[in-house]
């Protein structure tokens, strides 16, 4: 599905955003959110709406896929990737649309959501994620000493005893650092080790680098991990709990939350607590699926629930 409309739109600090439209010009509006934060759309995402029914905007965000600067963390943040949400609605004359979001995607789902809410018809949530640090320290920490305790004790072994105490922060002050061959190395093992934590049956992992020293051998560098370890570093930009105490705001709006029964990154625990704190929300739980959208029965579900939420003209 190739989109009928395509566009770089310039916002402040030198960031511009890619921006394209799928489906009917004339269809339900709807907005999809990219996770990471980082990653950017990628085609199979426009395959989630039928073109027969939907308008569907997709877009980069700050420092994301098409979006430029690539990597840029300036002036990269969740009010400003909100205010960028406010700018894209209304340049493109939509009154109100559906929001989709996964992961990251589901985190500025909420916070534009609570921020607009007469603006959202409905939420389609996947893989909640609601950004607090202690969700950042599970994801990252947690969950993998506890479940996959050979990939947590291979990725401390990459860093000197001193640092093993804080792997999220020996990570992330090596993907600010400015030498590439001191940053590369920490984003495609960031990348990998989230990789195989967002699968219930991971394929057999890319190994992770020998050192966070050794050059890389033209393996690929991804974005994400830097994007996310200034969002990490900074709680998302939000307040403490911000997401879950601003709930209330989001009564009145139809949501779906899908939810892998066995996801690792975004346990079901957090989406369950929002469920109960926002009146009229569903929570389908997937059984036997984890957090990634290729997960067997998540891209279904989710596609299910765009179209139940659909306004129905």
């Amino acid at each position: 599905m190739a989109p009928f409309d395509t566009r770089m739109v310039a916002r402040d600090s030198g960031h511009v955003l890619y921006i394209e439209q799928v489906g009917r010009a004339d269809g339900v509006p709807a907005v999809f959110l990219h996770g990471g934060p980082g990653s950017g759309c990628q085609p199979a995402h426009r395959q989630l709406f039928d073109p027969q029914r939907f308008r569907a905007v997709l877009w980069d965000q700050r420092g994301s896929g098409r979006s430029t600067p690539r990597g840029s963390r300036t002036a990269n943040t969740t009010p400003l990737l909100v205010a960028d949400m406010e700018h894209i609605r209304t340049l493109l004359g939509i009154e109100r649309w559906l929001v989709v979001g996964g992961s990251w995607g589901a985190t500025l789902a909420l916070a534009y959501a609570e921020a607009h809410p007469d603006r959202v018809t409905g939420l389609v949530l996947r893989g909640t994620f609601l950004g607090t640090r202690e969700e950042w320290r599970w994801a990252f920490v947690d969950a993998p000493r506890i479940i996959r305790p050979d990939l947590h004790q291979a990725l401390l072994a990459l860093l000197p005893e001193s640092e093993r105490a804080d792997l999220i922060g020996a990570l992330t002050r090596r993907l600010f650092h400015l030498d590439p061959l001191v940053h590369q190395p920490a984003a495609v093992a960031w990348g990998e080790f989230e990789r195989v934590l967002s699968e219930v049956n991971a394929s057999p992992p890319v190994p992770l680098p020998a050192s966070l020293s050794a050059p890389l051998g033209g393996r690929s560098v991804p974005n994400t991990p830097y994007i996310e370890a200034h969002y990490c570093a900074h709680d998302s930009f939000l307040r403490p709990r911000q997401l879950m105490d601003d709930a209330y705001r989001l009564r009145g709006i139809p949501g779906i939350i899908v939810q892998g029964r066995y996801d690792l990154l975004c346990p079901p625990q957090i989406a369950y607590a929002l469920h109960k704190a926002w009146p009229g929300s569903e929570l389908r739980i997937i059984e036997m699926a984890g957090h990634a959208i290729s997960e067997p029965g998540i891209r279904p579900a989710v596609m299910q629930a765009i179209e139940d939420l659909a306004p129905k003209s």
